[in-house]
């Protein structure tokens, strides 16, 4: 991955993102939503937020 040094800016709350993930990993968190009354979309905000959230920065 690139290092970005610039900033992306929103001028919504929102912003579209399109990404390629390995068929497994969409069918276990279809699976997941669907158990836990969810979307997709938000079972891959809340992990990525969550993994985020607790990395360590240098």
């Amino acid at each position: 991955m690139n290092n970005r040094s610039d900033n992306i800016t929103c001028t919504d709350d929102t912003q579209q993102l399109t990404i390629q993930l390995p068929c497994r990993l969409i069918e276990r968190a279809d699976k997941y939503a669907t158990e836990n009354g969810s979307t997709i979309t938000n079972v891959f905000i809340e992990a990525l937020d969550t993994f985020l959230r607790f990395r360590k920065v240098n």
